[in-house]
């Protein structure tokens, strides 16, 4: 059995607590709170969990015993002495409100192929599981969830490397962080090939995170765990006051949320030089802020098309971005690809340069959204779909690539349009369609003549009418 099996079993188990109630998201959680105890004992590390708490003294109980007993290990769990289970169980409660449904999916996940699980890794897992939770529009856990393969597309394209410092300030799941972390063990053996202190560097320092909401932070945590990544991964938000201690990164990989701050109101950070309520502006300060401004810390970031042409503050802040840093790369996503159904996206990347004036000379565009087919969970993403813009942005000369995505826009043309950062959009074909047909105004004359024509004819039907009842009035 491998991991995608084992996942849709977990996954199925679901099923056995509709009954309770239970959404998606809250069985995610319940399934963090018990699986961690199962890996831990799988990876015979749980000697950081009290005896009595352990996997087998869960198997050991039913009925109301269990759920007393269930009930007590999260409480006391979540405030224990250790770090990691305080974290892991901080807050914990359980949604499962029939003992006999806690027995089953406990008995269900014991019984499950833990060897090829591990083989595979508990981590991939692990991923998979969150996986399914987002691809799940009932779920509503898309909002936390980058699609895999442009996660891994950014990563490649930013290149990170050993010794450099990485961060994501709205991680969700830990995506970015846990890609960029197995693209360097890919490189390094597994760290193998590194020196003792480097390879304690990337366990402990290389990656960090910010997670707003509490229960997607347990999840993080969770996968930051079985991908055996300690970096600091904390829970709050980046925009307020607790997030200033994210600064001086040499790469940020990250999907900011969506929207407004909630009832409009300023963020509480007193370092972002312009003040908007628009969050996906404020995270663009915070991350062009954040990076090392020594010429290589280099960033890429999913944003919503309002940032490229917002007006206002919107156009400071670009301003201000293509100053301080080289804005050499705009990506134009296709639609289809988030849980928010026609949100569109891009992928600004961008280098922060030593100095802070005129740094952007030329933007490169690529245009994956004019003739693509919709993308959903039918038609999924996939790496095929980037390998020509993965060419185009790794090209030595970027002017010799022939592709009709492809375009460049100088400095000078953007400021021209108020700094917008809207282009790159080529024609789109089935406009092509519309090219034959007739005038909208002389086709409106036209049919409004036609209606008086036929209405004229129709005068003339009723008069033959009333000429005829007239007659059979006077024969009458």
């Amino acid at each position: 059995m491998n991991n995608q099996e084992i996942v849709q079993k977990l996954w199925n188990l679901c099923n056995v607590l509709r009954d309770d109630g239970i959404t998606y998201q809250q069985y995610v959680t319940e399934l963090t709170y018990l699986l961690f105890l199962k890996m831990m004992k799988e990876q015979e590390t749980e000697g950081v969990i009290p005896e009595d708490y352990r996997w087998d003294a869960l198997l050991d109980k039913e009925g109301v015993q269990l759920k007393t007993f269930y009930q007590r290990l999260l409480l006391d769990l979540g405030s224990s002495a250790n770090e990691q289970l305080r974290l892991i169980y901080s807050d914990a409660t359980t949604s499962i409100a029939e003992p006999k449904n806690l027995e089953k999916i406990i008995k269900s996940i014991d019984a499950l192929d833990w060897y090829n699980a591990k083989e595979e890794g508990l981590g991939n897992l692990y991923e998979g599981l969150l996986e399914k939770n987002a691809s799940e529009k009932k779920s509503g856990a898309g909002q936390y969830f980058t699609p895999r393969v442009l996660i891994d597309v950014m990563v490649q394209l930013i290149d990170p490397k050993v010794g450099e410092r990485c961060n994501d300030p709205a991680c969700g799941t830990y995506g970015f962080m846990i890609s960029a972390d197995q693209y360097l063990k890919n490189k390094t053996d597994d760290y193998y090939d590194l020196a003792p202190q480097q390879t304690e560097f990337q366990m402990k320092e290389a990656f960090t995170g910010m997670e707003l909401v509490k229960d997607t932070h347990r999840l993080a945590l969770m996968n930051a765990l079985l991908h055996n990544m300690e970096g600091r991964l904390e829970q709050g938000d980046s925009l307020s006051g607790n997030g200033k201690w994210m600064k001086n990164f040499d790469v940020i990989l990250t999907n900011p949320p969506f929207g407004t701050k909630r009832g409009g109101e300023r963020v509480s950070r007193d370092d972002l030089t312009f003040e908007t309520s628009n969050k996906q502006l404020n995270f663009l300060q915070l991350i062009y802020n954040a990076l090392k401004d020594d010429g290589n810390a280099r960033a890429a970031v999913v944003l919503p098309d309002n940032v490229l042409f917002e007006s206002g503050i919107g156009s400071q802040i670009r301003r201000d971005l293509m100053n301080k840093c080289n804005l050499h790369t705009i990506l134009r996503l296709p639609t289809g690809i988030f849980y928010a159904q026609g949100v569109k996206t891009n992928v600004l990347f961008f280098t922060r340069e030593k100095t802070d004036q005129d740094n952007t000379k030329d933007v490169w565009v690529y245009d994956l959204r004019t003739n693509m087919s919709s993308f959903g969970k039918r038609n999924q993403l996939t790496m095929a779909h980037f390998e020509n813009f993965m060419k185009a942005y790794v090209a030595e000369d970027r002017s010799k690539v022939e592709d009709e995505r492809w375009n460049k826009f100088t400095r000078e043309d953007i400021a021209k349009k108020d700094d917008s950062l809207d282009i790159g959009l080529i024609a789109d074909e089935s406009l092509s369609s519309y090219e034959n047909l007739p005038d909208p105004i002389e086709s409106a004359e036209e049919a409004i003549g036609k209606l008086r024509q036929a209405m004229g004819l129709l005068g003339e039907v009723v008069d033959e009418l009333r000429a005829v009842e007239d007659d059979e009035v006077v024969k009458q």
